[in-house]
């Protein structure tokens, strides 16, 4: 049966040769090239799943911008080129949403929607009130919370470095992470960094890798039967779950003042206090829901970001240095820092810039067609993933020259010659649209203010890999270095 589509949309890329008379040829999903797909599995069989946005990336220099494969038992459309990827996201909400596969896992392991799965005026809802919470301003308020965290996570480094101990980077970061999210969402000193107490970290670095596997199955068995990591997982979630229902019960207790509901204290009594609008169409699970959101995107992103960076400028002395140099003349000590000194370290900020250009935390991103549409000159029909591939043109000669070398000046006016006139439309490790990360301005002053804080009080003397290799990256929802582990030597003076 001969299939007929109505482009109720259209996203632009260069087109195929058009048909005789000038009209552009639509070509379908299964005419474009892609790797040979085996039957039943399709290409599943043929990545590594803590790999694969390597693997599609050598499909994508082998078959061209744009193909067809199909993963966990889902044909995908994937896309590269860096202006039809930004069309898309800022097609969202309207003709394409977050997978709805995402959005059903996550359901049945008990977590509530947040603003990151949320769809339709459900999500419009939400997007206004966690926006409120993370706008610019609101964030600058942040900054004496931060900075009591971030001087807990010198004097953990101090201690490791008078021992001679290696840091084990990703864990201690996840660590500051942690006690920065849990204090300004929900205004708990959880101190993990102290205490070496890490509860809520463990049971979440159980929900992260487990949302990307089971996302990729090609048969989903936990729904008949368990195995153990299965029943660890709804051990997880139920402690999280149960510990966020406790917060939400004591700010409730909190908000009984009329004065601190006037003028709530934290991130999660500002989301209560605008879920009792009248009108609002919220409800306590909503703020449950995007309470975890914060807990698992504040946690690991972030986190994983600054581990990318730190290794990236550990290899490279002059960049330290003109970084260091940087921290010296801008910043006093610690605790008098300000919002206003840490925007002055247009250097430092460079480096996020450039790391987060070579190793974004998010390589790739999916979006699903809510309606039949046309992607450059294909044809989708409603429900079919896409794949946009983050980290194409990001990393080419064409858009920047020595592309795979860490040069933050790039970023800078003194070389503009290094990147295209809109960098920032080519690398977008937050998104781009409607549904572009809230949090992106914490997690720049977090990655911005440990960064310099570190650079202030140590030496790195190396960041090492666990075979002296380049690092590894590994897939499990984010793209994450694998072992690193960083050796400290106190500043002198």
């Amino acid at each position: 049966m001969k299939l007929s589509f109505l482009p109720v949309s259209r996203h632009t890329a260069p087109a195929h040769p058009p048909q005789p008379g000038g009209t552009p040829r639509l070509r379908r999903l299964r005419d474009l090239p892609g790797p040979p797909q085996w039957p039943l599995v399709g290409n599943t069989l043929q990545v590594q799943l803590d790999k694969v946005h390597q693997d599609v990336e050598k499909w994508v220099q082998q078959y061209g911008p744009m193909l067809h494969v199909r993963l966990g038992g889902f044909p995908l459309l994937v896309v590269s080129d860096h202006e039809l990827i930004a069309t898309l996201l800022r097609d969202r909400p309207d003709t394409f949403r977050r997978p709805s596969r995402m959005q059903q896992i996550m359901s049945e392991m008990g977590i509530q929607d947040g603003v990151f799965v949320a769809e339709g005026e459900h999500w419009a809802k939400q997007r206004r009130m966690v926006m409120a919470s993370f706008a610019p301003g609101q964030v600058r308020a942040y900054l004496p919370a931060l900075l009591k965290v971030a001087a807990r996570l010198r004097g953990r480094f101090e201690r490791a470095a008078a021992r001679g101990t290696p840091i084990e980077l990703q864990a201690d970061l996840m660590r500051f992470t942690v006690d920065a999210i849990s204090g300004l969402a929900f205004g708990m000193d959880v101190n993990t960094i102290e205490s070496n107490d890490d509860v809520i970290q463990r049971h979440l670095d159980q929900i992260f890798p487990t949302i990307w596997r089971r996302a990729h199955a090609i048969v989903p068995y936990w729904k008949w039967f368990k195995l153990p990591r299965d029943r660890r997982l709804d051990r997880s979630v139920k402690v999280v779950n149960t510990a966020i229902r406790g917060y939400i019960a004591d700010a409730r207790l909190r908000l009984q003042d009329q004065a601190r509901r006037a003028a709530p204290h934290n991130l999660l009594e500002a989301m209560i206090v605008a879920a009792d609008e009248p009108g609002s169409g919220m409800s306590d699970d909503d703020v449950a829901g995007n309470v975890f959101t914060m807990l698992l995107a504040g946690e690991d992103t972030t986190a994983t970001s600054l581990s990318w960076m730190l290794y990236l400028m550990s290899r490279e002395p002059q960049t330290l240095q003109r970084a260091r140099q940087e921290v010296e003349h801008c910043l006093g000590d610690l605790q008098a820092w300000t919002a206003d000194d840490l925007g002055r370290l247009d250097y430092l900020e460079a480096c996020i810039h450039e790391s987060m250009r070579l190793k974004p935390v998010g390589p790739f991103n999916v979006v699903e067609a809510l309606k039949d549409t046309v992607v450059g000159d294909v044809q989708i029909r409603a429900g079919t993933s896409v794949l946009l591939l983050m980290r194409h043109d990001t990393v080419r000669e064409e858009a920047f020259p020595q592309a795979e070398r860490f040069m933050p000046e790039r970023w800078l006016d003194e070389a503009t010659h290094l990147a295209p006139q809109h960098a920032k439309r080519v690398s977008m490790p937050f998104g781009a649209g409607p549904r572009i990360c809230p949090g992106r301005y914490l997690a720049l002053l977090e990655i911005k203010l440990v960064a310099a804080m570190l650079l202030q009080h140590f030496d790195i003397l190396g960041i090492d890999t666990p075979d002296g290799r380049e690092a590894d990256e590994h897939m499990a929802l984010t793209m994450v270095p694998v072992g690193l582990k960083m050796r400290l030597r106190p500043r002198q003076g």
